[in-house]
This record gives C-alpha cells, sequence and structure tokens, in this order.
C-alpha cells in the first residue's frame, strides 16, 4: 500500500510539473497581436519576423519579442524654443507633430529612438525657416511654416520607418515690447485702411452723383428730341393731309367740269364767291366799294375758269 501511494504521489508531482511546464511554454511561445499594433521577433539575438495581428506561436527559448510598435497616428509634443527672425526678433514657438509608423523593423533598427529625433529633428527646421523670414510673415504664414517642418522631417524619415503626416504651430510669443509695438503698427494700418476706405466712398458717391446728373441730362435732351420729332411728325402728317384733301378737291372739281353744265355752274360759283368777298369788305369798313370797272367781274370770272381749265387739261 505505501509503495503504491508513494508511486500515486510521484505521479501527481509529475503531472502537476508537466502542466506548470505546458503552461510555463504556451505563455512562452503563444502571442496575441491587437489590431493596428506590430510585434518584431529576434531569435537569439537576430532579427526574425514581424508578427501582425493575431495568434502566432513562437519557438521557446529561442524566439523573443523584442520590440512592439503602434500602426495608430502617433502625436507628439514639441517643446518650446528660442528663435530669431530675419529682422533680429527673438521669438519662444512650440507646435505639435503628428507622425505614424510604416515600417516597423526600420522603426526599430533604423534609428535609436524615431520619437525624440522627430521631435529634435522638428525643432532645427523650425529655427531655419524662422531664421529666413520676418517677424510679420511668421504670424501671417504659419502654413508655409507647417509645410517646411513636415518636408524636412519626413525627408529624413525614410529611412526610420515613419511617415510624419502633418505639423502644427501652437503659440509664437514675443516680449512685451514687441506685442505693444505690433499692436500699435495694426492700429496704424487699421486707421489707415479706414481713411482710404472713407475717401474711397466718397470718391464713388461723388461719381455716381455726377453719373445720375449725365444720365439725367442724356434723358431729358432725348425726350425732348422725341418730343420735337412727334411734332414735326405730327405737323408732317398735318400737310400731307391737306394736301390730299386739297388734290382730292380739285381732282373732284376737274371731274365735275367735264360734265354737262359743269363749267357754267362754276363760272356762277365764282361770281358769288366774287360778290360775296366785296360785301364782306363793306361790313368791315362801313365804306361802300363798288369795282371801278364793271366788266372786272366778267374778267375775274374768265381768270378763275382758266385756271381751272387748265388743272382739267393736266
Amino acid at each position: 500500500m505505501m509503495s503504491e501511494f508513494s508511486m500515486m504521489s510521484e505521479l501527481s508531482i509529475v503531472i502537476i510539473i508537466s502542466v506548470v511546464l505546458l503552461v510555463i511554454i504556451l505563455f512562452k511561445t503563444a502571442r496575441i497581436v491587437p489590431q493596428r499594433e506590430e510585434f518584431i521577433v529576434e531569435r537569439l539575438g537576430k532579427f526574425s519576423r514581424t508578427l501582425s495581428a493575431g495568434l502566432h506561436i513562437l519557438i521557446p527559448f529561442l524566439d523573443v519579442v523584442r520590440y512592439k510598435r503602434t500602426l495608430k497616428e502617433q502625436v507628439f509634443e514639441v517643446d518650446k524654443q528660442n528663435s530669431i527672425t530675419r529682422d533680429n526678433v527673438a521669438l519662444v514657438i512650440d507646435g505639435v507633430l503628428y507622425l505614424q509608423v510604416t515600417d516597423s523593423k526600420l522603426s526599430c533598427y533604423g534609428i535609436d529612438d524615431y520619437r525624440i529625433a522627430a521631435q529634435n529633428l522638428a525643432q532645427t527646421s523650425l529655427r531655419s525657416v524662422i531664421g529666413k523670414m520676418d517677424l510679420d510673415k511668421t504670424f501671417e504664414e504659419r502654413e508655409t511654416l507647417n509645410q517646411a517642418v513636415v518636408a524636412a522631417v519626413d525627408e529624413a524619415a525614410q529611412n526610420w520607418g515613419i511617415k510624419v503626416l502633418r505639423y502644427e504651430v501652437k503659440d509664437i510669443e514675443v516680449s512685451p515690447d514687441i506685442m505693444n509695438a505690433m499692436e500699435k503698427q495694426m492700429t496704424a494700418e487699421r486707421d489707415k485702411r479706414a481713411a482710404i476706405a472713407q475717401s474711397e466712398g466718397e470718391r464713388q458717391s461723388k461719381i455716381n452723383f455726377a453719373q445720375g446728373e449725365k444720365e439725367h441730362s442724356i434723358l431729358t435732351s432725348e425726350g425732348l428730341k422725341q418730343e420735337l420729332i412727334n411734332k414735326a411728325e405730327g405737323a408732317a402728317a398735318e400737310i400731307k393731309l391737306k394736301a390730299d384733301a386739297t388734290a382730292e378737291a380739285i381732282i373732284k372739281v376737274a371731274e365735275a367740269l367735264n360734265k354737262k353744265g359743269g363749267e357754267q355752274a362754276a363760272n356762277l360759283e365764282v361770281a358769288k364767291q366774287y360778290i360775296k368777298e366785296f360785301g364782306n369788305l363793306a361790313k368791315e369798313n362801313n365804306t361802300l366799294i363798288i369795282p371801278g370797272d364793271v366788266s372786272n367781274v366778267a374778267s375775274m370770272v374768265a381768270t378763275a375758269m382758266s385756271v381751272i381749265d387748265r388743272t382739267k387739261k393736266k
């Protein structure tokens, strides 16, 4: 019995040790890589492979996970630094750097610490760019600063397995004296723009008034011109109507003379009108007017009839 119990105890110990060893081996060999991360595996101190997201089995005591890299976009604060502009103005500037690991192997073996390297390169590039710009331009052209830093860091980062996405300037600080001078300059600039705007407004107002007067004069003259044209056209139409009526009357008289007894009727009518006019003269002047020669009546009638006769022949 004792021997059997001893054998069972030894067997239990062996099983427990085996389970413990199995757990240790599984812990050493099984690796779960999270999403958007990569693990760098070395075998006997030498690069072996890159593990992507998922479950992986390593060779116990030979394979070791040496580095872990995230593929997510990373944000790093670039510390404040002193810089001098082209016009010798000292300022303090800081920013934010956005980058992403694109090659995990290069980010591990290409440089010791890509984060520190990227931050230091961003600072030196920023100082170099600011040294080529005046103070006013540093405030106005932040986008130019950002693009210059990104281009400089990204060019060097190609051998580090990272990609610089963007750089943003956070704050630009200058001394209180410089700030007061800038505020005075901006105030003077605003006053200048306001004066220019006011003068331009007055100038435009005068131009608009003169233009209105000009258009008013043109419209008035056009109206007078049209009025005269209308009057002239009306007078011409009136003359034409009278002429047409006279011509029509003459034609009718000529037609009447061609008829039988027409000439005698015309002689009689002319004589009546002659006598009537003498009567009217007598009434107006209270004077009795008698023709010096009664035969003139017959002469006047004969003259009128000759005119009518010529008209009829035409």
